[in-house]
């Protein structure tokens, strides 16, 4: 299975069809900078937001976009003066329930549920529930068929890729692994309007 081949058409509009009879609004743009112009629109001037780590978020430049605004009141850039020895409790809540959060996912399934792993479950709180409002910046390449679909896609496919990615931007020594210890499965939003999928027709992060 290639998982990441960008979805067609018809695929993409099953699952949009889908996320919108599960509470979960999509909207779908070309590329990387018609994501970034989208989800700088949905932002409130003086919003406080909190960019997650996201190789999406940096590849389409929200992350910078954000964290280097005046516009924003930016929850990374707060995190970033605290000490996670002394300060680690404020820090939990400063990063759990932001008014609002920007993400990605790691696979978005045709019948409409959004799964997300993690491997310290840093970011989904507010997924889950405690941010107001959510945008996902998701490549059209992580739309799978099913759940199953979705799990061969986070173990074969996106944990070695992490793996990779945080042994070089933590330091962390080669016999390190990435774990998919915790897992968000969203497959209904009660409240309106509060998450967002921006999907973008290229192929952006894993």
């Amino acid at each position: 299975m290639q998982w990441d081949t960008l979805a067609n058409d018809d695929s993409i509009k099953k699952t949009v069809d889908a996320l919108a009879q599960n509470g979960i609004d999509a909207i779908i743009v070309k590329d990387k900078e018609s994501a970034k112009k989208k989800v700088l629109e949905l932002l409130p001037k003086d919003a406080e937001v909190m960019t997650m780590t996201s190789v999406t978020l940096d590849e389409t430049g929200i992350t910078e976009a954000v964290n280097n605004s005046e516009k924003y009141n930016s929850v990374k850039n707060k995190l970033m003066k605290l000490d996670r020895t002394k300060d680690g409790a404020e820090m939990q809540k400063l990063g759990a329930a932001p008014e609002w959060t920007i993400g990605s996912v790691h696979a978005v399934t045709e019948d409409g549920k959004v799964v997300v792993v993690s491997n310290s479950g840093s970011q989904l709180p507010a997924y889950a529930y405690a941010s107001t409002h959510v945008i996902w910046v998701v490549g059209t390449q992580k739309i799978v068929k099913n759940l199953d679909d979705a799990q061969k896609r986070i173990h074969d496919y996106i944990l070695p890729l992490e793996t990779k990615r945080a042994r070089i931007a933590y330091g962390l020594p080669d016999t390190w692994d990435s774990n998919v210890s915790k897992i968000l499965i969203i497959a209904k939003e009660v409240a309106p309007k509060r998450l967002t999928i921006v999907f973008v027709k290229e192929k952006l992060g894993f």
